[in-house]
């Protein structure tokens, strides 16, 4: 049985690649913020597989290096990191942008996924195998209007990606990164701050992505022959045909 271990799994294609890869009998590490929600989803995929959880922020490098020092010994051995845990906080112009904004961002999109790395990679050189999988955007492919340091963020994942895959070529790891364009989650309710409303207009007018969408396509990347490695996706809605032209009827 492979183990994979899921950053950001409490909701949104965190939460849906859990629930698919319990299906398919594979040991779940769900990782989140929130405790409650980490135990519910224990509960649910408990039935199918074998489930542990570590309530830690990924952007606190001694949480994460003491959380992941803490599994039990059966989910240690970690066959595929799905790096999801990310977030968009704020819509502005660089002149107007928050700081803290910038900090959050900065901080949990490219400083957390390199914390979760880094304290998975040992076994994965050791054993010689190992898959990892960085969630993207199509905002680390294309800038927007207002977009500047959630983009910049993950220009840096795509970045990450491509030199995670030099660096480990000679440990037959695999890296992959999928980059999504809108996925219907609650990810607009984050960036503008509970603002629900605001949120719903993001999607409205067309069919966005869904989060059962993508963790469909990350379970295909994963259950590839070892041989092969996808080394970038973008997925985008039907509707939409760039990071900011989008068919709203």
């Amino acid at each position: 049985m492979k183990t994979a271990f899921i950053t950001g799994a409490t909701s949104g294609i965190g939460k849906a690649t859990a629930q698919l890869f319990a299906k398919n009998n594979i040991r779940l590490v769900l990782c989140g913020r929130r405790t409650e929600r980490l135990q519910e989803l224990q509960s649910e995929l408990s039935k199918q597989t074998e489930v542990t959880t570590l309530q830690f922020d990924v952007s606190k490098k001694e949480e994460v290096q003491s959380a992941i020092a803490s599994l039990p010994e059966n989910f240690k051995n970690i066959d595929i990191l799905i790096n999801n845990a990310g977030n968009a906080h704020g819509l502005a112009t660089i002149q107007e942008g928050s700081i803290d904004d910038w900090d959050a961002m900065l901080d949990i999109n490219v400083k957390g996924l390199l914390y979760v790395t880094k304290a998975i990679l040992p076994t994965m050189i050791e054993n010689n195998s190992g898959f990892i999988v960085n969630i993207g955007s199509t905002a680390g492919k294309d800038v927007y209007k207002n977009g500047n340091v959630y983009c910049a963020s993950k220009f840096a994942v795509n970045a990450l990606n491509k030199s995670m895959r030099l660096d480990l070529n000679d440990y037959n790891i695999r890296v992959s990164a999928i980059h999504p364009g809108l996925v219907e989650t609650e990810f607009s309710d984050v960036r503008f701050k509970g603002d629900t409303e605001r949120a719903k207009t993001v999607y409205s007018g067309y069919k966005a992505l869904q989060a059962e969408d993508i963790a469909d396509i990350i379970n295909f990347v994963v259950t590839r022959p070892y041989h092969v490695n996808i080394e970038d996706l973008i997925v985008y809605p039907t509707a939409q045909a760039s990071a900011t032209m989008i068919n709203k009827n």
